[in-house]
């Protein structure tokens, strides 16, 4: 029997249906498992986590919106990935880990071998756990490291930490995706992270939504992207103090080497990709109800109002679904 998902969304979970997931997790017949914004005992939760550990078949897991609650509750998902050898994609959405929750995971974070999608939006987080986080982007011929990174509407994050992390973006070797959406960083700490791009050749989707920035940082990324060879090609600028006409520019400059890409793409497949495992982000919205899955729709042009294109990527990284 091939694997299956597991999707449960705001729900009471009974000890029964913990019983359940838990024997389907431990049979092997769970690929996917979500349980974001469900209510469940520390007991439930530590049944749960001891069953992903026994994994073999799990690659997501969603605990999106304050499933992981408490340091107890972060102990007992840091034991699971210390076993776990299977998961690719972990969802924190939402959990006030803040640093001492981070330092907790760090080791099992850092340490597991197939983890490459990381979601720590909204997640109370400091400098202390950016820098952990920055170990999670090794540097060129090192080992590999996340691929896609989530970091939004993590204010306590100061313009150190944001350079800090400039700098592991700029020499990791494998993040194609970061998202930094409602984090109010300025057109300082965009200028850096233009600089991170330009210096990456790995980079290809960066939202900047909601962060602060002005035509001056548009400036920034119009003159990277006119000028020098840059992997990019999404920039979320939405919400942000910036000329319309200035996000169409940019955007017509990253469409332009779509269709070379695509062809490329084609040639440089191998193997089988994970596309059926959508990953669900829970995008930050202070204005709107923030936990609405975002509006991002693969495969278009949104328009002036959003530089916002698809990277044509053989696999699903920028996949959104509902639950």
């Amino acid at each position: 029997m091939l694997p299956a998902s597991i999707q449960i969304t705001g729900e009471m979970l009974s000890p029964a249906e913990v019983q359940d997931i838990c024997e389907s997790l431990k049979e092997d017949s769970v690929r996917l498992l979500s349980v974001r914004g469900c209510q469940l005992s520390d007991r439930d939760f530590g049944r749960i986590c001891r069953s992903v550990a026994e994994s073999r078949s799990l690659s997501q897991l969603n605990l999106n919106l304050g499933i992981v609650s408490s340091i107890s509750r972060t102990r007992h998902l840091a034991d699971a990935l210390k076993t776990n050898r299977s998961l690719q994609t972990l969802f924190l959405h939402g959990s006030p880990l803040l640093d001492a929750g981070l330092v907790t995971l760090n080791t099992a974070l850092s340490t597991h071998p197939a983890l490459v999608c990381l979601d720590l939006g909204d997640c109370m987080l400091g400098d202390e756990a950016l820098g952990l986080i920055c170990g999670m982007l090794p540097p060129d011929g090192a080992k590999s490291g996340l691929r896609e990174l989530t970091l939004s509407a993590n204010p306590g994050i100061s313009s150190k930490g944001w350079a800090r992390l400039s700098i592991a973006v700029a020499h990791s070797s494998q993040l194609r995706v970061l998202n930094l959406d409602y984090n109010p960083l300025g057109d300082q700490i965009a200028g850096m992270l233009a600089v991170a791009v330009a210096s990456s050749r790995t980079l290809e989707v960066l939202d900047l939504e909601g962060t602060g920035l002005t035509n001056q940082s548009a400036q920034v990324f119009l003159d990277m992207v006119e000028n020098y060879p840059t992997s990019l090609r999404v920039l979320v600028l939405a919400e942000n103090n910036i000329n319309p006409e200035l996000q169409q520019q940019i955007c017509d400059l990253l469409s332009e080497g779509e269709d070379d890409d695509d062809r490329e793409v084609v040639h440089h497949q191998a193997g089988p990709a994970s596309s059926d495992l959508l990953p669900i982000r829970d995008k930050y919205q202070p204005i709107r109800d923030k936990y609405q899955p975002p509006t991002w729709l693969p495969h278009s042009n949104s328009g002036p109002q959003m530089v916002l294109l698809t990277s044509g990527l053989g696999e699903s990284l920028l996949a959104e679904t509902e639950m």
